[in-house]
């Protein structure tokens, strides 16, 4: 008899963000039996923290916004890194995706005319980002939650899926993991997997990132064999909380810059005139992270460590209506008023740039029946993304994996026949910390993880650094595998973290040998021994990385070339953004 429950599915969906919701919805829609597979509760996805708004070019207030000004910054901002037909294919489709989240109940804040009102953010030519206050995160996932809840999606909450299982012929065939309330194992059946696990910034000291994001997408990925791409890239984000310490790290949105928030040093200068006079605050993130990080280096930092971001010369009501969430934030977490005092903020751990290898048109991964959409997903941002695109990412991109993977489904016959030695290795390796006594504390193991990619595989690196961090990352991943833990499996996080430590292993790995391959610096990726960008071959290069022979190897892939006519909208963005430049001065918000 099975010591695991078994469900079958057309379409598996893990991961209930933005991007896992899109897909199921799209799945269910054309027909797939579709399920979605969540490590928290539904709703308490990380796309919630996601505040600031969703971009795309709908030229509500600029009329000379275009996908083709879209198109144009993003590349940029990825330092051409980019996948050029993934970007093409987001900044295209990212308006209808908006329209059609509206059309389902979103609630996006007015012009008085009626219209979605924009407003500018770090790195965009123009006000480009459709916001609901700065809770935008939160309405995209109300709203899909919504239409996919009455479509008649089955969902499994606080699931988590711990390995992929394939068949004999290397296709996907199901996934396998447990309950966490009551331990109890569980496998999934399917003919198509949709990774849309999110990101993986716990294996970081200081972080935005949620308790789930431990990488557990990257490395299911690769562990089945899939080709993940750019895992040096990781996006720090300018402003997190620093004081107090129980919450550093916590996101203080772009949103805040987006309504005019300045950033101060301990002098009282506006120091980003330094580093990019032009767009000053509102430049790439990467350009602000490494400005704020260098200001503290250079003793002009603030008492706790980070810089001011200073928003007090707007009108308090203005700032209350605006920025709801973060006069909150601020008044619980740190008894502090935005109205009347600058806030303390430093670069935190948010985003990976890079992650499993995806085809732009169907999101199809290298293993037949995987997708991957989402954060989990690499191509469309490069070496550095911009603000706000994350969230049109998931409704993109989370909608064609959905198509695609229902098509594949619906066309096989039955379900495929999966390897069950597979199942009974995951499951023995899923109960081994209980059988063991006086093992590892997969706590201790975990924190010393987070202190170890914080200090040298952060913000700044250099070789030598790197190159410590990954024999104490190998040496970590043997003691991981001697964890023990005591009790039973019901409400046990200890034992929850045992298999989500050999994860963030395998993705600290990932992200820095990618480092250490990279000789040079470019967006997210400073190397103080490498300073400069290297155009050649590193400007012209992906990093693919795939497991084997039970070693982890990484080749170099050339960036896909772009076509020519696209090519030239770049020359033609330089020759119009003075012209193209309307005044950006903000209408009323009218809400609702």
């Amino acid at each position: 008899m099975e010591r695991y429950e078994t469900h079958e599915y057309d379409v598996v969906v893990i991961g209930a963000g933005g991007a896992g919701l899109r897909a199921a919805i799209e799945s269910s829609h054309r027909g797939a039996k579709t399920a979605i597979v969540c490590k928290s509760l539904l709703g308490k996805a990380h796309t919630v923290m996601a505040e600031g708004g969703v971009a795309a070019a709908l030229g509500t207030l600029d009329p000379a916004d275009s996908w083709k000004t879209h198109f144009v910054d993003t590349l940029t901002a990825g330092k051409f890194l980019n996948n050029w037909r993934m970007v093409e294919i987001f900044c295209k489709e990212a308006p209808e995706r908006i329209y059609e989240l509206e059309r389902w109940g979103a609630l996006f804040d007015r012009t008085p005319s009626g219209q979605i009102l924009q407003r500018p953010f770090g790195g965009h030519t123009y006000r480009r980002l459709c916001h609901v206050g700065d809770r935008t995160g939160l309405e995209m996932i109300r709203t899909l939650q919504d239409k996919g809840i009455h479509q008649g999606i089955d969902v499994f909450m606080e699931t988590t899926i711990t390995r992929l299982i394939k068949d004999e012929d290397g296709r996907m065939a199901g996934a396998f993991g447990y309950v966490r309330e009551d331990g109890r194992l569980i496998l999934f059946r399917s003919k198509a997997i949709v990774l849309a696990t999110g990101g993986l910034g716990r294996i970081y000291k200081i972080t935005s990132n949620s308790w789930e994001c431990t990488g557990d997408g990257f490395a299911l990925a690769y562990e089945a064999g899939a080709d993940l791409q750019d895992m040096e890239f990781v996006q720090f984000h300018p402003t997190g909380m620093v004081w107090p310490p129980g919450v550093k790290g916590v996101l203080v949105t772009e949103a805040v810059r987006g309504e005019g928030g300045i950033l101060l040093n301990s002098q009282g200068e506006r120091f980003m005139k330094r580093y990019d006079p032009e767009k000053m605050e509102l430049s790439s993130r990467d350009i602000v992270s490494k400005a704020i990080y260098l200001e503290v280096k250079e003793g002009r930092g603030t008492p706790h460590g980070g810089v001011w971001l200073d928003i007090t010369h707007l009108p308090p009501e203005t700032i209350k209506r605006k920025l709801p969430s973060m006069w909150e934030q601020f008044h619980k977490l740190a008894d502090l008023d935005i109205t009347k005092e600058p806030m303390e903020v430093g670069p935190t751990t948010h985003y990976m740039m890079g992650g499993v290898r995806v085809h732009p048109e169907t999101q199809a991964t290298s293993i037949e029946g995987l997708y991957a959409a989402g954060e989990v997903a690499c191509g469309l941002h490069g070496a550095t993304r911009l603000g706000g695109n994350s969230l049109s990412d998931l409704l993109v991109f989370g909608k064609r994996a959905g198509e695609a993977a229902a098509e594949y489904a619906l066309a096989m016959r039955a379900l495929p026949k999966l390897d069950r030695a597979q199942v009974a290795q995951e499951e023995r390796l899923l109960l081994a910390p209980f059988e063991r006594e006086g093992g590892e504390n997969p706590y201790a193991l975990h924190s010393e993880l987070q202190e170890l990619m914080q200090e040298r595989v952060g913000i700044w690196r250099s070789g030598k650094a790197l190159a410590e961090a990954l024999k104490t990352i190998l040496r970590l991943r043997e003691r991981a595998s001697l964890t023990s833990i005591t009790g039973a499996r019901m409400y046990n996080p200890g034992w929850h973290l045992c298999r989500d430590l050999l994860h963030m292993l395998d993705v600290a790995e990932m992200i820095t040998r990618s480092a250490l391959e990279r000789k040079e610096s470019r967006g997210s990726h400073t190397r103080d021994d490498y300073p400069r960008p290297v155009d050649d071959p590193w400007g012209r290069v992906n990093l693919v990385l795939r497991g084997e022979r039970g070693e982890m190897r990484i080749r170099q892939e050339p960036v896909p070339p772009m076509p020519p006519e696209l090519w030239q909208l770049f020359e033609s963005q330089n020759q119009n953004q003075n012209q193209n430049q309307n005044q950006k001065k903000e209408e009323p918000v009218k809400h609702g």
